[in-house]
């Protein structure tokens, strides 16, 4: 097992150019990899081709984190990757099984739940799917487990009340939220990983920013590398989805840059 990761590429929306992409983001660095067993937004599938031939080039799956995800049936378009009229613990592992069937793998580094049934509040539907999650994080086929989309009534409550306590949570991070700081907090509290993703599609406003510019322009980087920095600064693993080799390869060199104190703050608050 790898350590948790300070920054993962993500692989939504990428179709036909998934397993490209993949091997790309591999070769420019990257050593983390997020999926989901979604075919209406992700090709699971072709991440296991491009892990296959990252092997066969000498890539061992020891040195990847892998993580993906149970979608709900109503994150699903007609290709459901489980019987839809199972119960739901035998979707949970259906799904959980095909993929690691997709991903050519016998383990995932990571295992989410894409997102609650219910609103605001967690449902029956959430604790039996939660429950099947911790059954496979038990078996050991699952290094740690979280949740997706989560809100923050709701991560108190798995918090509270789970019997295995998830271990990773993966939101949209806005800005105008504090970068999402109240659940960021009870993360912090409770030892949980926080992922954001979304840190530049969703902030479009904050990169146009003149006190973005002016520390873009102290460090020599461009407006989207301060933002990941910070993102790192402040203790959220930052997820990329870009399919330009030039722009992960900026990304990844983030790691050499140091925001001062007073800069993270400003950011964090500069939505605010």
């Amino acid at each position: 097992m790898i350590s948790h990761p300070i920054f993962i590429y993500g692989t939504a929306w990428k179709k036909e150019r998934t397993a490209d992409l993949v091997k790309m983001a591999v070769g420019s660095g990257f050593t983390a990899i997020d999926t989901a067993n979604q075919p209406k937004h992700y090709q699971e599938a072709l991440v296991g081709d491009a892990l296959a031939a990252l092997a066969a080039d000498g890539t061992s799956r020891g040195s990847l984190f892998l993580q993906t995800k149970f979608t709900p049936l109503n994150g699903q378009d007609h290709r459901i990757p489980y019987d839809p009229r199972a119960d739901l613990t035998t979707q949970v592992q259906q799904s959980f099984e095909s993929s690691l069937e997709h991903l050519r793998t016998d383990y995932l580094d990571s295992y989410l739940l894409h997102g609650p049934y219910n609103f605001p509040h967690l449902g029956r539907e959430d604790w039996q799917v939660w429950s099947a999650i911790e059954e496979i994080y038990r078996s050991g086929r699952a290094r740690v487990i979280g949740i997706s989309n989560v809100n923050l009534a709701q991560l108190e409550t798995l918090v509270a009340k789970a019997a295995v306590r998830p271990m990773v949570v993966q939101n949209r991070c806005f800005a105008n939220t504090g970068w999402d700081r109240a659940i960021r907090a009870t993360c912090r509290e409770h030892g949980i990983v926080y992922q954001g993703f979304s840190l530049l599609t969703a902030n479009r406003e904050v990169l146009r920013r003149p006190e973005i510019a002016a520390v873009a322009s102290t460090l020599g980087v461009c407006p989207e590398q301060v933002i990941f920095r910070f993102a790192i600064e402040a203790g959220i693993v930052p997820l990329t989805g870009t399919t330009s080799e030039r722009h992960m390869l900026e990304d990844l060199r983030v790691r050499e840059i140091a925001l001062t104190p007073e800069q993270v703050s400003r950011i964090e608050t500069i939505a605010g």
